[in-house]
């Protein structure tokens, strides 16, 4: 399990739609080390900050083994840093991954949060708005992971598990419960669990507990 790059970049203004959009995610990859700090990389800023970074969205990854699926899906080659992500990493994806893995990499330490959910902002990277509905169906999202310890990183560190919640659940089994139409008995028991593990995020708790609560009355009625 590898960090192949580390992507920054500062909000830039952009048209989108004929309309003026400050956006983030525009990022580059940096040559040689750079702190890492509870919000951010050094060199790195999200625009709308009421929806991006945050605590619990410090760091985005991203696998490479995902660029090959894009590649053919879109017909042309892709750099690291395209989807956004500040983490291009080897050997992790959405069902290996847990919530609440913790990995050190580098001189930090990290766990896993939530997978990302995406805005209308990938569409403007990629110059498609259908491009957002392809990412959510394809499962292919990333993980967010917040920083536990400040340290410096850069491409080549391997990030090795340090840590996992018990009963974790896996990223891609949260972006199943985001999709689903219907909850059945299998999903309301993965709820449950979901709703024990500390790493995920109050919001995703709340809206777990949302659609909890919709499919009692749903089932009492």
């Amino acid at each position: 399990m590898t960090l192949l790059s580390v992507c920054v970049g500062l909000p830039t203004e952009v048209i989108w739609r004929g309309q003026p959009v400050t956006t983030g995610i525009f990022k580059e990859p940096v040559e040689g080390r750079i702190a890492l700090r509870t919000l951010n990389l050094d060199g790195d800023r999200q625009a709308d900050l009421s929806v991006h970074g945050g605590v619990d969205k410090a760091v985005y990854c991203y696998p490479s083994e995902h660029y090959g699926y894009w590649k053919q899906e879109l017909g042309r080659d892709l750099a690291f840093g395209m989807f956004g992500e500040n983490f291009t990493t080897a050997g992790l994806d959405e069902d290996s991954v847990r919530i609440g893995d913790e990995f050190s990499v580098g001189t930090a330490r990290v766990v896993v949060t939530q997978p990302r959910m995406p805005c209308y902002k990938l569409g403007i990277r990629f110059q498609s708005d259908d491009m957002i509905r392809r990412f959510l169906a394809s499962g292919r999202t990333g993980f967010y992971v917040a920083v536990t310890q400040e340290g410096e990183v850069g491409p080549g560190d391997r990030m090795n598990p340090v840590g996992r919640e018990p009963d974790a659940v896996r990223v891609s089994d949260i972006t199943r419960l985001y999709v689903a139409k219907t909850y059945g008995r299998p999903e309301l028991v993965l709820v449950q669990r979901a709703l024990g593990v500390a790493a995920l995020p109050d919001s995703w708790k709340a809206y777990l507990r949302k659609l909890q609560g919709l499919r009692a009355t749903a089932d009492a009625t």
